[in-house]
């Protein structure tokens, strides 16, 4: 079971397969709805879930495309004032934004959130209610865990691979990099040699000024 709860935890597709059991909620503890009798506030699910409302934002921040998925959203000018007249409890600041979540969302957070033990319980419904026969349309917990298995299995071989082939790439650019200091070292030498001709070309070309005699005269005065 500990095995089956963190791969439902790490598996987006685990946990979309397991999304419509919303019973496993109340086989915990009530959950406390809005007026709407459909949503709840991050604050209403916080309480559910025992924990801080941070800890639910954090959950929002995290995964917020899949809670989306799942109906999350957030009421925002005409539609929050609509839905507001009808849970008069309720107070926003004006200009704010308001998250609410169906219960198919707060099951989701339910599947993500570590640190509850309410959480963890709904988890353990969840995964037992999934491993009957028959549930799921005929495919069990255990099916699922190895079809999520398989395909993090896929992505880690994926990422291995990009590794390798990042590894191969930093050694031809290594390998690279050395020839173009050994060409430069090279260099180096073949620029100090010149520059020392070039002054042993000017220290004789002094010498003979010194002399008075112009290069090539001497040879002239033999003949």
């Amino acid at each position: 079971m500990m095995n089956d709860e963190a791969v439902l935890l790490e598996s987006r597709t685990l946990r979309a397969n397991l999304a419509q059991r919303t019973d496993a909620l109340d086989k915990v503890k009530a959950l406390l709805l809005l007026p709407d009798g459909a949503h709840v506030t991050a604050r209403l699910m916080a309480d559910y879930f025992e924990v801080g409302e941070r800890a639910i934002n954090a959950v929002v921040h995290r995964h917020r495309d899949e809670l989306r998925g799942n109906g999350y959203t957030v009421l925002k000018g005409a539609e929050l004032q609509d839905f507001l007249s009808c849970t008069m409890q309720l107070r926003r600041t004006p200009g704010t934004g308001l998250g609410v979540f169906p219960r198919r969302a707060v099951l989701n957070v339910a599947m993500l959130l570590r640190d509850s033990e309410v959480a963890r319980a709904v988890r353990r419904h969840l995964l037992d209610a999934a491993e009957q026969p028959g549930d799921l349309s005929g495919v069990t917990i255990g099916q699922l865990v190895e079809q999520a298995t398989r395909v993090v299995q896929q992505r880690v071989a994926e990422l291995q691979q990009g590794v390798a082939a990042l590894e191969a790439r930093h050694a031809v650019l290594s390998a690279q990099v050395r020839r173009d200091q050994e060409l430069l070292a090279a260099l180096t030498v073949r620029l100090a040699d010149t520059a020392g001709a070039v002054h042993t070309l000017g220290g004789r070309g002094e010498m003979l000024c010194t002399l008075g005699v112009a290069p090539g005269q001497g040879r002239r005065r033999r003949r």
